[in-house]
């Protein structure tokens, strides 16, 4: 038994090993709701248990036991066999498949499951936050407002995957290498996500935002030639590379000391961004994101921002990828090199969606101050303070408009 408290081993479980728990669970019918169910319930028993009888030696392999438990207790009972077919009951008595997993072909079990969870059969809408809460735990209400889409409709989304991936009996099988690239961009999509998501901790390396970056790195060297890979595996060490540690006041990226940027990971990011380049080949989403990470770092050498670089990155970002945070940072941008006016232009030409974006309203705060606008940027201050998920990022807004980035 070990010393630690139960709850501490609890939440560490849970944050290292939900998903491969959950993958196992589904493995042999693809009912990824009774395996979130069932291993929610092992948790509430865990923690009911543990303080009183010691924590096991295996936590996890505790929890899958408790879980299995519950789900035969389930498949026994009379009403599920009114409600499942026979041949489903029979599947669940099938080994888990990623048990034997070769760890030299996928060496983090979690990236082996987000490639499951990206298989074709899934609506492509639907994969990456599926990543996004079964294999990296987030919560729905959490992943919706990173989609800017309301909480209700994103757990609307991802139920009906769930009950797709059972009723239609998407097997949980690793890709073979050859079936990685196809599976690669919601991949790329679900990391990023898991970065942006854990914003306020992005300088503690054991932290969601510091698991994110290597599982980028992990997925670059793992297929080798892939260049958004690699310019994935860039944008987060750049990004990290002008991270504070958790627990700081949050400064804005244009009141940051470059000096107490870290060198070290701006040249790591920097390495792998020439790993993403492809002469000839018209550079990717997270190349140009990537690129627009290393302007800001290149600051760090010349104490200067060169906007007009940012603006060109910008253009030809939202040229291939147009998603409401693109089009944000281009308009704020823009407001820097051309004037508020057109800034502002910029967003009031975005859809309804805007509304629910908290750097929407954070950019048109600043923008509207450089305007004169006082009052009206103090009431969109106000929404970006009420929609930021960082303490501190909410604390800041509440008493300072910053400089669009």
């Amino acid at each position: 038994m070990t010393a630690e408290p139960a709850i501490v081993v609890a939440e560490r479980t849970a944050r290292e090993s939900y998903g491969r728990l959950v993958a196992l669970l589904a493995a042999p019918t693809g009912d990824l709701q009774l395996a979130e169910d069932t291993l929610a319930q092992a948790f509430e028993q865990a923690l009911t248990t543990w303080p009183r009888d010691g924590v096991p030696d295996n936590p996890e392999g505790w929890l899958l036991t408790v879980a299995r438990n519950r789900q035969r207790d389930l498949w026994k009972s009379a009403a599920h066999r009114r409600s499942v077919a026979p041949e489903a009951e029979r599947d669940a008595r099938v080994v888990a498949p990623f048990d034997d997993l070769d760890p030299d072909r996928i060496p983090d079990r979690r990236l082996a499951l987000l490639f499951v969870c990206a298989h074709p059969a899934i609506a492509a809408h639907v994969r990456t936050p599926l990543m996004l809460q079964t294999v990296l735990g987030f919560d729905s209400a959490v992943i919706a407002r990173l989609f800017a889409v309301p909480a209700g409709t994103m757990q609307q989304r991802l139920v009906r995957a769930k009950r797709r991936i059972r009723d239609v009996h998407i097997p949980f099988v690793v890709p073979g290498r050859q079936a990685m690239p196809e599976r690669l961009p919601p991949v790329l999509e679900a990391v990023y996500g898991c970065y942006a998501l854990a914003w306020p901790d992005r300088g503690d390396v054991t932290s969601p935002a510091g698991e994110a970056r290597y599982l980028a790195v992990t997925t670059a060297g793992l297929l080798g030639d892939e260049p958004e890979a690699w310019a994935l595996a860039a944008l987060l060490t750049l990004a990290s590379a002008r991270a504070t540690t958790p627990g700081q006041r949050y400064l804005p990226l244009a009141d940051q000391d470059p000096a107490t940027w870290d060198r070290r990971l701006i040249a790591e990011g920097e390495s792998y961004l020439r790993r993403a380049e492809r002469p000839g080949r018209a550079p990717g989403r997270f190349q140009l994101e990537a690129a627009i990470q290393a302007v800001h770092c290149h600051r760090a050498r010349t104490g200067d921002t060169d906007w007009q670089a940012l603006r060109t990155l910008y253009t030809a970002l939202v040229a291939i990828a147009p998603t409401l945070g693109s089009l944000v940072a281009r308009a704020a941008v823009v407001g820097r090199t051309d004037s508020p006016e057109q800034g502002l232009a910029l967003l009031n030409a975005l859809p309804p969606e805007r509304e629910r974006l908290q750097p929407y309203h954070a950019t048109r705060a600043a923008l509207l101050a450089r305007l004169g606008r006082d009052m009206d940027a103090a009431q969109a201050r106000a929404v970006a303070a009420r929609l930021a998920d960082d303490p501190a990022a909410r604390a800041f807004l509440q008493r300072h408009i910053p400089e669009p980035d």
